[in-house]
């Protein structure tokens, strides 16, 4: 009887997944449901009219989606948000929306700005000078990138001061509000130990942005899709 107890928990032992395979596979899932909740967020805010000016998507190189930043993330052990940046293809970003990189949202002042809900953000890129530094590393935002809170309401000018200044116009949506909100003094780089868990291989954020060779996943289809559907051509 003691040896079938044996042999059976070390077959039980051989079967059961290590550790670290079994955290692979989470962290996996994890930045999957954050792609689609990108996805989600993004046809829920770009389908009401009044948010986002069209005009302005219009000249948008790329688009930023954080889905469901908290506060606590921000004050508690220096963590950050999280969510995935897709722009148009071609190495004059003219071209459709492509596959696109996981990206992190660090530091700053915001996070007491924006309650004890949780909060999308959505930060357009209007030039491809903000879009290649974004790719290329970490860019805090007033610095090396300018950033300003975006306008909104569909009859809104995609001439004003601030959206000719600013390389960066952030949004925020929180309790069903959405508005322009500042994110000066945070840090937003690619998060490639993500990129790496939903492309199956290491790829820097530009190989997937300006390559063309990289195919967009089925986790961020609807990302990118409402992004085709909304705004299919660039218009300088």
């Amino acid at each position: 009887m003691k040896n079938l107890i044996t042999c059976l928990l070390g077959v039980i032992l051989i079967l059961q997944p290590t550790g670290p395979s079994v955290a692979r596979a989470a962290n996996n899932d994890k930045d999957e449901d954050r792609l689609k909740d990108c996805g989600a967020v993004l046809k829920e805010i770009l389908d009401i009219p009044d948010d986002i000016p069209q005009g302005l998507l219009d000249k948008a190189d790329c688009v930023v989606v954080y889905p469901s930043v908290l506060k606590a993330a921000f004050v508690v052990g220096g963590s950050y948000g999280r969510g995935a940046m897709t722009c148009r293809q071609g190495e004059d970003f003219r071209g459709s929306w492509g596959a696109p990189t996981m990206m992190a949202l660090e530091g700053g002042s915001f996070g007491f700005q924006i309650g004890g809900q949780a909060t999308d953000f959505v930060l357009l890129v209007m030039n491809e000078g903000g879009a290649r530094g974004i790719l290329a590393g970490k860019v805090k935002l007033g610095g090396e990138a300018s950033v300003a809170a975006g306008p909104v309401g569909r009859d809104t000018s995609a001439e004003t001061d601030v959206t000719l200044r600013s390389e960066i116009l952030s949004y925020s949506r929180s309790r069903g509000l959405f508005a322009g909100i500042s994110l000066e003094g945070s840090t937003i780089r690619p998060d490639n130990k993500a990129n790496e868990q939903i492309y199956g291989k290491r790829f820097e954020a530009k190989q997937i942005v300006l390559s063309d060779q990289v195919r967009v996943p089925a986790t961020a289809g609807q990302l990118v899709s409402t992004l085709n559907n909304k705004t299919p051509h660039h218009k300088p």
